[in-house]
């Protein structure tokens, strides 16, 4: 088996239960040892998203907005919607590891740790909406992730905007997600949806730090401030910074985030 070419055919299957399996089979292979190492082609720019041929997507402005979490229906959008964030995730790790030649195991190891864990996350996740009645795809999905893959094609682009954006983003959304769950425990549900995401959260710090640790060694590489962060930002997500909402410090800083940063990122301080 070898690596570039097994995962770029992982990368490029439609269908999620096809995806998990075939992963599965090749990370087991990886952690043995029994996986080779031969660049024979240059990778491939993916020009739709792997899922375009099974499910249905739109705009991120189009996605169906959640409902009440208090009602069945707003538990499952809100399932939906971390179901397909997990996914994607699993396919940015990949690409991350598939994309981003020559920088040696540790490399490769972080990122095919990472969709490791993404793929556990997706498969928690689609369990609790199969639980609810319902599947991952019975909703409309969105490309955003997709679309930030596409338009970051060098390593220090791709590990300011994924994992130091839009992962970081999630260490202070998903708080404020078990907050407003908090409040309705009692029921079963609920309670395996709050375990599962604090499981999530917990791990995505460890994400976050491993892209963290590849944007810092991009930016020595290419000579760089670690400032150039704020700039790639503006340039794909206009006017995110600084904003007037609180973030995760504690989560941000376990992540590597240095306080020069937090103070830019938000208005309120840490």
């Amino acid at each position: 088996m070898e690596l570039y070419s097994t995962l770029e055919y992982i990368l490029t299957l439609q269908k999620p239960t096809e995806k998990v399996t075939a992963f599965q089979t090749f990370y087991g292979r990886y952690l043995s040892g029994d996986v080779s190492r031969k660049i024979t082609t240059d990778p491939v720019i993916f020009e739709a998203p792997s899922y375009a041929g099974y499910l249905n997507y739109c705009d991120q402005k189009e996605a169906p907005k959640r409902s009440k979490l208090g009602a069945a229906r707003g538990q499952i959008l809100l399932l939906h919607s971390i179901a397909h964030i997990e996914y994607s995730a699993i396919d940015l790790a990949l690409d991350a590891a598939y994309r981003f030649r020559g920088l040696g195991d540790e490399y490769i190891h972080d990122w095919l740790k990472v969709a490791d864990d993404e793929v556990r996350h997706f498969v928690m996740i689609d369990a609790l909406l199969h639980e609810m009645g319902s599947f991952y795809g019975e909703h409309m999905i969105h490309d955003a992730l997709f679309v930030a893959s596409k338009q970051t094609q060098t390593l220090l682009e791709r590990m300011a905007v994924v994992p130091r954006y839009l992962e970081a983003n999630g260490l202070d959304a998903t708080p404020l997600i078990l907050e407003k769950l908090a409040f309705l425990r009692k029921d079963p549900m609920v309670t395996k949806i709050i375990e599962a995401l604090q499981i999530i959260l917990d791990e995505e710090v460890d994400h976050v730090r491993r892209g963290d640790r590849w944007f810092h060694y991009a930016c020595e590489r290419e000579n760089v401030s670690p400032d150039v962060f704020f700039d790639i930002i503006e340039r794909h997500y206009p006017q995110s910074f600084p904003r007037k909402t609180a973030v995760n410090c504690d989560a941000r800083k376990s992540a590597g985030f240095e306080c020069h940063e937090l103070k830019k990122i938000s208005l309120v301080n840490c």
